[in-house]
């Protein structure tokens, strides 16, 4: 499929979404971090002509990746009258957070505490300001091998690229102008104190992952079922306890 078409058609969906549901969303809401698919999505949202609240979220955030979500802030506000843009320091309540927990320290958990106060600061925004909040998460993270945060950036209203593969996101990123610099800067979940990417989490990259997905004799399939298999808990519905009386 043409990207120029690929856009289009999520464009129309956000549109028609908010348009069929009875609460009828006034505002799109959008966590940006700095990364390509935020920076997509959030380009995607203010190409519908809806007002768009675009958030800036810092949580002890490395300089480079803060500043790539500040620039494309920019951006959206210099292209887009309908984009709003705030910056919300959230590392206070993070500290205060942590302090709290002091007796349950574990830095994983610490680490996915981070995307779960982003989540509910965008709930609260998206609530005072008739909104949904809108996911940006990509296929290979939400289906393939569950590389998020469950009730963090996995809780959303409207997932608009979770049918798209990385690569297919990274294509979007360039017809729709994003910043060379967000598309060429190595993909990051941005919840590490060290920086860590996604690649160095995930053992495998993007390209490599996409691969295994949709071929079964590819070299690195087992590889990518060892990593879907650790995070299925997440992409499974919740299990029930059901009574069949």
């Amino acid at each position: 499929m043409e990207v120029k078409k690929r856009a289009q058609i999520i464009t129309d969906w956000i549109n028609n979404y908010c348009d069929s549901v009875s609460y009828r969303p006034k505002t799109l809401v959008v966590g940006i971090s700095g990364g390509i698919d935020s920076s997509v999505v959030s380009t995607l949202c203010a190409n519908t002509g809806r007002k768009t609240i675009v958030l800036t979220m810092p949580i002890k955030q490395i300089k480079s990746q803060h500043d790539l979500s500040l620039l494309h802030a920019q951006w959206l506000k210099q292209k887009y009258e309908n984009v709003e843009h705030h910056l919300i320091e959230m590392d206070k309540i993070f500290s205060s957070f942590s302090t709290v927990l002091n007796k349950f320290d574990n830095e994983h958990g610490y680490a996915n505490s981070r995307a779960r106060l982003r989540m509910a600061t965008l709930y609260q925004v998206a609530a005072a300001n008739s909104g949904i909040v809108v996911g940006t998460g990509n296929k290979v993270e939400d289906f393939g091998v569950g590389f998020y945060t469950k009730y963090g950036d996995g809780g959303v209203d409207i997932s608009p690229i979770a049918d798209c593969t990385k690569t297919q996101v990274w294509e979007l990123g360039k017809y729709l102008g994003v910043s060379s610099e967000i598309i060429n800067t190595p993909p990051t979940d941005g919840l590490w104190d060290d920086g860590r990417n996604d690649v160095q989490q995930l053992g495998m990259s993007y390209e490599d992952l996409e691969k295994a997905m949709e071929n079964k004799n590819d070299p690195n399939y087992q590889k990518y079922l060892e990593i879907r298999e650790k995070n299925l808990h997440k992409m499974n519905p919740i299990p029930v306890c059901k009574f069949n009386e």
